[in-house]
């Protein structure tokens, strides 16, 4: 399947807030509606205004939309300087998971970070998605560190 990638528009925003929140962990905090939440729509713009946050999207030649993700450059201070990348909300359409567009978005991911220099790609995913971390791993990607969040909610 050939696969077409380029940045978010606003008219992708019902079908992205969909993905986010149609999975068991999205269910219970995303909350899909027509027109999308507010603070939806503040945040695409927020994000589309910062040259360091990319919402990137993979569509058919038939222009259906068939996952996301959010790539943010980082600039740090370790290892001399250096920007690292933070992969976050990698999504696949629903019907179309298991034929390889994950695959497709997070090496693209990858590359668009070595394009920007970056030294280091991370992401997390949760401990509960088990599937996801098998997924993360077969491409490369190691458990190194521990994480840790603190809900200000």
């Amino acid at each position: 399947m050939e696969l077409v990638f380029r940045h978010a528009q606003q008219s992708d925003l019902n079908e992205i807030v969909r993905m986010l929140a149609n999975d068991p962990l999205g269910a219970k905090r995303e909350l899909f509606s027509v027109p999308v939440l507010k603070a939806y729509e503040q945040a695409f713009k927020s994000i589309q205004i910062d040259p360091n946050n990319e919402i990137i999207v993979a569509e058919h030649s038939d222009f259906t939309l068939l996952g996301f993700f959010q790539i943010t450059y980082i600039p740090n201070l370790t290892y001399q300087g250096r920007w690292r990348a933070q992969i976050e909300g990698v999504r696949v359409n629903s019907e179309q998971r298991s034929i390889g567009i994950g695959r497709a978005l997070v090496l693209h991911a990858i590359e668009l970070a070595k394009k920007r220099h970056c030294y280091l790609v991370q992401l997390t995913s949760d401990k509960s998605r088990t599937d996801a971390l098998r997924f993360y791993e077969s491409l490369g990607f190691h458990a190194t560190h521990e994480g840790f969040k603190l809900s200000l909610l």
